[in-house]
């Protein structure tokens, strides 16, 4: 959430960076709820000090019967005042409170403006792509090799679920195993596992709610809804909470199951794992004093990087325009991966900085020293990585022209010493 004294302090700049998000809201409402507040409040404090007034003079012991009398009857009328005043004031607060709850995040000022992904600016590179002769997408290798199976997927759930068969689902299994002893032994995150059903409040709390509450699945229990990340119960881990100035960089690597209904995606993707309603992903949390959060972006960012230099995996690292951006985000990296099978690089990992966006919706805050007034918290987090997008990048970067995969060597030991998946002798 943004800083309603910030935003109506500075409007037309809020307006200009919103807009170059390519969404122009009109903050005429906003200003208009601004300005009734300011006169509720003067008012309320007005009739206040009245009340205060009237309660001294009504000390006096040389007050005649009649006079306090009127008195009385003044206090009565004052107090009625306030309490309309106040009660105006709170409805007027919880409208501005809705309409701040639907602004995004303010781009960071050396994000690049632009409308699309196409204005997205590449940072570097590591790895040299690959294509061979041979190539071919993993929903190809997948079925010749009998280990990913979308039409099982699509019958017992529908489009965008597939079952994963023998190796893949070892190799999933693997690559989720190498990642959390990746990022807790060589990073320095403590792991989490968390619970895969929120409420309300830490779908708010995290931005997913209330502007894309059609892209969530929900559970009629409870007004739950199922994880579209781990994102959102690690940072909610901590709502409503006030940090010590020392616990602070806070760093948790968690797994989780994602759940996304991809309203906006149909159409798109409708072949393979890249796009699915439920999929695994190894995702990094941090909480850090706002001095520090540029740092530590480039910090997370390179270690969801060493995942795929381990793998070996050639990708390249992308910095989002102001049009591309999340919902949160202040500033984004995109990682990605390529896809020889598909010619192309892929996301596998989006990292972002959220400033104190997120902090302000769930009230995340830490106290300096002893002492000293609480301060919004910075969070950032980022996928380390996709699970699933990263097995269709060691599907596509590994195989072999006898249509067997190569298995990258740091999986090797979560697979009791598996070199390749084989090509099956009925193929």
């Amino acid at each position: 959430m943004l800083d309603l004294r910030h935003v109506l302090g500075h409007l037309d700049e809020v307006g200009e960076r919103l807009a170059s998000r390519g969404t122009a809201p009109d903050l005429t409402p906003l200003a208009q709820l601004g300005e009734q507040r300011r006169e509720l409040t003067a008012r309320f404090e007005g009739l206040r000090a009245a009340q205060n007034a009237a309660q001294e003079r009504m000390k006096g012991r040389d007050l005649d019967p009649a006079a306090r009398t009127q008195l009385q009857a003044e206090l009565k009328t004052l107090s009625q005042q306030a309490k309309e005043a106040e009660a105006s004031r709170k409805s007027v607060e919880e409208a501005l409170g809705a309409l701040l709850l639907l602004l995004p995040n303010l781009p960071d000022p050396e994000v690049p403006v632009g409308t699309s992904d196409a204005d997205n600016r590449e940072l570097r590179r590591w790895g040299e792509p690959v294509t061979h002769p041979y190539s071919r997408p993993h929903w190809e290798i997948g079925e010749q090799l009998g280990i990913l199976d979308f039409e099982g997927g699509s019958r017992v759930s529908g489009a965008r679920f597939t079952f994963l068969r023998g190796a893949a689902a070892r190799l999933e299994r693997a690559l989720i195993s190498f990642m959390l002893d990746l990022h807790t032994r060589e990073h320095g995150y403590t792991e989490l596992i968390p619970p895969y059903l929120v409420n309300r409040l830490s779908m708010t709390g995290t931005g997913q709610l209330p502007k894309f509450e059609e892209e969530a699945f929900q559970v009629n229990l409870n007004d739950l809804f199922l994880v579209p990340t781990a994102e959102v119960p690690v940072t909610n881990l901590h709502r409503e909470g006030i940090f010590a100035g020392e616990e602070l960089p806070l760093k948790y690597v968690a797994f989780s199951p994602c759940f996304r209904k991809e309203a906006g995606s149909y159409g798109q993707d409708t072949r393979g794992l890249i796009r699915q309603h439920q999929f695994h992903k190894v995702e990094l949390v941090q909480f850090v004093r706002p001095e520090q959060s540029s740092a530590a972006h480039e910090e997370l960012t390179g270690h969801a990087e060493r995942v795929l230099q381990l793998l070996g995996l050639p990708y390249r690292v992308v910095i989002l325009c102001s049009g591309d951006l999340g919902f949160s985000a202040a500033r984004c990296y995109d990682i990605e991966v390529w896809l020889p099978g598909q010619g192309r690089y892929r996301e596998i990992s989006s990292c972002s900085n959220f400033r104190d966006f997120q902090a302000r919706r769930a009230n995340i805050r830490f106290r300096p020293t002893s002492g000293e007034k609480p301060q919004l918290v910075h969070t950032l987090n980022g996928s380390g990585l996709a699970v699933g997008r990263t097995l269709v990048a060691v599907l596509e970067n590994g195989l072999q022209e006898d249509g067997s995969v190569l298995i990258p060597e740091v999986l090797r030991p979560y697979l009791h010493g598996e070199e390749r998946i084989p090509v099956p002798a009925s193929a």
